[in-house]
C-alpha cells in the first residue's frame, strides 16, 4: 500500500461517510412529516422522460437562454468530468487502475471532451459571478452560500488545469495532444525552467488538492443550497402530471384527523420537504410573482427558503419525535400577510426549473388558520356565510339564479334533461350584472350553432372554489358533494362554462368526490363550433385586441391557442399581446379567493396588468373568466380609459360577428 492509498482511503471514507450521514438526517426529517402525498408512481413512461429531458437534457433550466446555458454547461461539465475524477480516485488507491482499457481512441475523446469542459466549466463559472456580483437581478438575491459553491467550482477546475499542466509538462503522456487547454497550461509551465521531478511533485499535489475539494464537496453540499444536485432529479421526477392540478383533499370521514392544514412544518408532507431540498434558490419564481412584483411580502422563492429554515430550526424536536416542541410554521418570515397575498396563480411553479409546487403549502396553511384557528381576512367571514346560507360568495338568494336568463326561453335540466350539454353558468354569471351580458351573448351562439343546451337554474350551487382556495375545505366539501349529487342524478355527461375557476373545478377537482364529466371552457367550445362551421363570424371588426389569459385556464390547465383562434376569427381583427402572455401572463389578482379580500398592501395587481394592456394601444381587452372581466374593467375605470377601450369576453366578440 503505497502513502497515496494508505492517506486517501481513510480520508475519503470519512467525507462520504460523514455526507451519508448528513444525507441520512434530511431523509429523516422528511418521513417525519404528517401530511400526506400521493407517491405519484402512475405513468412511468412519462416520468422517465421528463426527468431525462429536463435533468439530463436541462430543458427548463434553457427557458432563459443565456442563463440557462451558464447552468447547462457547468451541469453538463461536471457529468464529463466527474469521470476524470473517479479516475484520479482510483490511480490514488491503486496505480494501475485507470479508464484507458476503454482504447486509445475512446480515451483520448474522453479526455478531449473532459478537458474541453474544464474550461468551459470556469468561462460560465466566471459568468455567474458577474451576473452575482455585477448584474445582481433581485430575483437571485444575495448568496453567501452561492459564491462558495462557484468559487468551490473554479477551484476545482483550476486544480484539474494545475494537475494536468505540470503531469503533462514532466511526463509527457501519449494522449497529451488531445488535452489542448491543458497543454496551454503546460507551455507555461515549461518556461518557468523547474526540474521533472519538482514538475511531477507538483502535478501529485494538485491532484490532492483537486481530490480533497471533491470531497470538501462532498461534506459540504447536505449543508446548503446545492442539496438541489441530489433532491432535482427525484422532485422532477415525482411532479404533478399532467399540468391539470387538483388540491389534495382532505378526508372529513376519518376521525383519526385532528388537524387541518398545517400548523406545524410537521404537518405539511415528505413532497414538500422534498420541495425545499430541490430549491435552488434561482428567483425566476420570485420574477413572475404578482404580488411579489406589486410590494406584497410574498415571494415565492423566500416562502420555500424560509420553511426550509423552520424546518432545520426544529430538526433536534421533529428528529425526538417530540411534534408538540416545533414551533408555528407561521412566524417572524412567513407571516399572515404573506399567506393571504398569493393568489394562486401558478406562475411560480410553472417557472420553477425543478417544478417546486408552491400553492399545496400555501392552501395548507391557509387551511389551519380558518379551520383550526379561525383566522382570516374579516371579509371573508361574510363570503363564507354567503355560500353557506345562499349557495354563492354574494348576497344573492339562491332562488334568483335564472333570472339573467329572463326572455331567453332558456330551459331548465328539469324542464328538458335529454340535452347535448349542459351550460354552467356559475355565480358571476348569475349575479354580477356586466357577467349576465357574457351569459346571454354565449347563450345566443349556442342557439345559433343549435347547440341543445339546457341549465340547472336554482339547482346550481357554487362549484366551492373560492371556500377552497381560501382554506374552508369542509365548507368546499359541502358545496361540491351537492352539485354532483344534482349532476349526477341527471345523468350529466357533457358541461361547458364560461368561467375557468368553475371549469377547473368540476374537471379536476369533482373527480375526488365522484363526479367525472367531459369539462369545456367556452372558449374550448366556440373554437370547436367554429372550426365545424356551426358557428360563421362574417362581420367585420376593425378593431385592435389583445387579449387577457385567465390563469385558471391557462397555467392551470394549459388553454392558450383556443381563445386566440376565436378572437382571429373574427374578420378585419389586428391581435396584439401585451408584454407578459400566454405562460408569462400576468394575474389579474383574483384568484386564491382574492377577488372577495381587500387589496391593501403595495400596488393593485389588476393595475399592474391594466397597464400591460394599455400600453399595447388596443381598443378592446378581450377576456374569457368573470374575474378577470371585473378586475380588468376595475383597471381601466381606474386609469380612466373606460371611454377609449372596452373590456368585453370573447363570447360577446363572436356574437357581435355572427348572424
Amino acid at each position: 500500500m503505497t502513502w497515496q492509498t494508505f492517506l486517501f482511503l481513510p480520508v475519503a471514507a470519512a467525507a462520504f461517510g460523514y455526507s451519508g450521514y448528513r444525507f441520512g438526517i434530511l431523509f429523516r426529517l422528511m418521513k417525519a412529516h404528517h401530511g400526506k402525498a400521493p407517491m405519484r408512481l402512475d405513468q412511468l413512461p412519462q416520468r422517465i422522460t421528463t426527468t431525462v429531458v429536463n435533468v439530463l437534457g436541462q430543458q427548463a433550466v434553457l427557458r432563459k437562454k443565456w442563463v440557462g446555458i451558464m447552468h447547462a454547461t457547468i451541469f453538463w461539465g461536471f457529468i464529463v468530468i466527474t469521470a476524470g475524477t473517479i479516475e484520479q480516485f482510483l490511480n490514488t488507491i491503486h496505480s494501475s487502475w485507470n479508464l484507458a482499457f476503454v482504447g486509445e481512441s475512446a480515451y483520448s475523446a474522453l479526455v478531449f471532451v473532459q478537458d474541453f469542459f474544464t474550461f468551459a466549466i470556469l468561462f460560465a463559472v466566471a459568468g455567474a459571478f458577474y451576473r452575482r456580483l455585477v448584474l445582481r437581478p433581485e430575483g437571485l438575491g444575495k448568496s453567501k452560500d452561492a459564491n462558495i459553491v462557484l468559487i468551490f467550482t473554479a477551484a476545482l477546475m483550476v486544480s484539474i488545469f494545475l494537475m494536468n499542466g505540470f503531469h503533462l509538462s514532466s511526463d509527457q503522456p501519449w494522449f497529451q495532444n488531445s488535452l489542448p487547454f491543458s497543454n496551454f497550461v503546460a507551455s507555461i509551465i515549461t518556461g518557468f525552467g523547474l526540474s521533472p521531478e519538482t514538475q511531477h511533485a507538483l502535478a501529485v499535489f494538485f491532484k490532492w488538492i483537486h481530490m480533497l475539494l471533491v470531497l470538501g464537496f462532498a461534506v459540504y453540499i447536505p449543508h446548503s443550497k446545492h442539496l438541489h444536485i441530489v433532491a432535482a432529479a427525484p422532485n422532477t421526477f415525482l411532479k404533478h402530471l399532467p399540468r391539470e392540478k387538483a388540491m389534495r383533499p382532505i378526508n372529513f370521514e376519518d376521525e383519526s384527523v385532528t388537524q387541518y392544514g398545517a400548523a406545524k412544518i410537521t404537518d405539511l408532507s415528505w413532497k414538500d420537504t422534498l420541495d425545499y431540498y430541490a430549491c435552488t434558490e434561482c428567483g425566476r419564481c420570485q420574477d413572475v410573482c404578482p404580488a411579489w412584483n406589486t410590494q406584497k411580502p410574498l415571494s415565492p422563492k423566500l416562502i420555500i427558503k424560509d420553511l426550509k429554515e423552520n424546518l432545520y430550526k426544529n430538526k433536534t424536536a421533529i428528529l425526538a419525535g417530540k411534534t408538540d416542541d416545533v414551533t408555528p410554521v407561521i412566524d417572524n418570515n412567513v407571516t399572515e400577510d404573506v399567506i393571504w397575498a398569493c393568489t394562486s396563480c401558478r406562475a411560480c411553479e410553472v417557472a420553477c426549473p425543478v417544478f417546486i409546487e408552491q400553492t399545496d403549502k400555501i392552501y395548507d396553511i391557509r387551511r389551519n388558520l380558518v379551520m383550526m384557528e379561525s383566522r382570516f381576512p374579516a371579509e371573508l367571514q361574510t363570503v363564507f356565510k354567503n355560500m353557506e346560507i345562499n349557495g354563492t360568495p354574494w348576497a344573492f338568494n339562491n332562488s334568483e339564479r335564472a333570472n339573467w336568463s329572463e326572455g331567453l326561453s332558456v330551459q331548465t335540466m328539469s324542464q328538458n334533461p335529454e340535452i347535448d350539454v349542459l351550460l354552467w353558468v356559475g355565480c358571476a354569471g348569475s349575479f354580477d350584472d356586466r357577467n349576465k351580458k357574457v351569459l346571454r351573448s354565449f347563450t345566443s351562439l349556442l342557439k345559433k350553432a343549435g347547440i341543445r343546451f339546457a341549465i340547472l337554474g336554482n339547482e346550481e350551487q357554487c362549484t366551492g372554489d373560492p371556500a377552497r382556495r381560501a382554506g374552508n375545505e369542509y365548507l368546499y366539501q359541502t358545496l361540491a358533494k351537492a352539485n354532483i349529487e344534482t349532476l349526477n342524478r341527471y345523468n350529466v355527461k357533457k358541461i361547458v362554462t364560461a368561467c375557468p375557476h368553475c371549469f377547473n373545478t368540476i374537471k379536476n377537482e369533482y373527480k375526488d368526490f365522484g363526479g367525472s364529466y367531459e369539462v369545456l371552457h367556452h372558449s374550448q367550445f366556440i373554437a370547436q363550433l367554429i372550426s365545424e362551421g356551426r358557428l360563421k363570424p362574417s362581420k367585420g371588426l376593425d378593431e385592435t385586441v389583445t387579449f387577457h389569459d385567465s390563469c385558471y385556464l391557462g397555467r392551470w390547465n394549459n388553454v392558450y391557442e383556443q381563445p386566440r383562434d376565436v378572437i382571429k376569427s373574427l374578420p378585419s381583427i389586428r391581435m396584439v399581446e401585451m408584454k407578459s402572455n400566454h405562460e408569462q401572463s400576468l394575474c389579474c389578482g383574483a384568484g386564491g379567493g382574492r377577488m372577495f379580500m381587500e387589496e391593501t398592501i403595495g400596488k393593485r395587481i389588476n393595475i399592474a396588468r391594466t397597464e400591460q394592456a394599455l400600453e399595447t394601444k388596443a381598443g378592446i381587452v378581450a377576456s374569457s373568466c368573470p374575474f378577470c372581466m371585473t378586475m380588468m374593467s376595475d383597471g381601466v375605470k381606474t386609469k380612466e380609459m373606460q371611454d377609449k377601450v372596452k373590456v368585453m369576453d370573447i363570447a360577446e366578440l363572436i356574437d357581435q360577428a355572427t348572424s
